[in-house]
């Protein structure tokens, strides 16, 4: 690592465009008096975000690592953390944190950091790998020097790994990594927030069109309220989730949102499961979200609409509270499933654009590419 000869610490936070740079910009305005006061040497730091897609076309770790090792070279950087959103993955378990120490290098995979809290846990990582590659070096048994591990309560809850050598050049000496349930539910979870689920319901226009039209005709028809009066609340709830399984299944099956793998490693199949679980995550919390919306949206039209002597001389049930929350919620269900027949008129562009954040997106069309050649 380069030693600043003016006392200052220079720190580049490169961040993969959208959501890693967001979190890099608001990170940056506190990070330099954080590492000062955690700093036992003194030091002074300075922070700067660079925005650029170092990931683009590829998933491969030293690739990733080869290309921020020349980035930092070409500026006169001390420390260099890059941020990405993409989960990453080494021999079969899922990347949190990779380091080289040498050139004062760190990568960051976002989702490792789970879904909850990410802005503060994102902090952490950086004053931790920053405050680690920043510190003195222990020279090891065998090879390159090595640090210590990073200092802080983030990483213990991560397991180091030092990297296999086999036929490989070195860009990295430690990594740490997330494994067992919890860990996949982490990474999970932080994939479903990197995809930003509550963008679902504006970014399909034509879905939500075909559903408010769908409840608005249903809330007035007599037939509608019948069934609505009829139904037990276990057949609200099956409807509910039927309908619900419908918009997740067409979306996804409409749209080609399925992850196949062209590989048959066991690897590639641990990927492909996490990916296709974070679809039907994603997309199932941007329905819930919708629907939701649909029962609101759909009570205010009947306290507007509906009259309460017409709806009790067809359906023999005077129009109270529980009526009114009943219609709302069974009419909720036929909409959902109007939504579904509309979302058909969707580009699969767009319940993409959606469905998933920019680079997710650049990587399922890397992937089509490679499987069309």
């Amino acid at each position: 690592m380069r030693v600043s000869s003016q006392g200052v610490t220079v720190v580049a936070l490169l961040a993969d465009p959208d959501a890693p740079t967001e979190i890099a910009q608001r990170m940056a305005r506190m990070l330099p008096d954080r590492l000062a006061d955690r700093s036992d040497q003194g030091r002074r730091f300075d922070v700067e975000v660079v925005s650029e897609p170092f990931t683009s076309g590829t998933e491969d770790l030293s690739t990733l690592m080869r290309r921020i090792i020349d980035r930092g070279n070409a500026e006169d950087w001390d420390i260099v953390v890059a941020l990405t959103d993409l989960p990453l993955h080494s021999h079969g378990r899922k990347l949190a944190v990779d380091l080289n120490h040498e050139h004062g290098l760190a990568l960051l995979s976002l989702p490792s950091l789970g879904g909850l809290r990410l802005q503060t846990r994102a902090r952490r990582a950086v004053e931790e790998a920053v405050l680690g590659l920043a510190g003195p070096q222990t020279p090891g048994a065998e090879g390159p020097p090595r640090s210590q591990p990073l200092p802080g309560p983030l990483v213990d809850r991560l397991a180091p790994a030092h990297p296999d050598r086999t036929g490989e050049k070195e860009t990295d000496d430690l990594r740490y990594v997330v494994s067992g349930p919890r860990g996949y539910l982490r990474v999970l979870a932080g994939m479903v927030r990197a995809n930003r689920p509550w963008r679902l319901v504006p970014g399909l226009s034509k879905a939500l069109a075909a559903a408010l039209a769908t409840g608005a005709v249903s809330i007035v028809n007599s037939t509608v309220w019948s069934l609505a009066t009829s139904l037990s609340t276990p057949r609200l709830v099956i409807a509910t989730v039927g309908s619900i399984a419908i918009m997740i299944g067409w979306l996804i099956v409409d749209a080609q949102l399925w992850h196949r793998s062209a590989e048959v490693s066991r690897e590639a199949r641990q990927r492909a499961r996490l990916y296709n679980a974070s679809t039907v995550m994603t997309v199932g919390i941007g329905v819930l979200v919708c629907y939701g919306g649909l029962i609101v949206i759909n009570l205010v039209w009947a306290l507007f609409i509906l009259n309460g002597q017409v709806f009790a001389s067809t359906t023999r049930t005077p129009l109270d509270a529980a009526e009114y929350w009943t219609l709302s919620w069974f009419v909720a269900s036929v909409a959902t499933v109007g939504g579904a027949l509309g979302s058909g008129l969707e580009s699969d562009e767009a319940i993409r654009a959606a469905a998933y954040s920019k680079r997710e997106q650049e990587r399922r069309h890397m992937l089509q590419d490679d499987n069309g050649d």
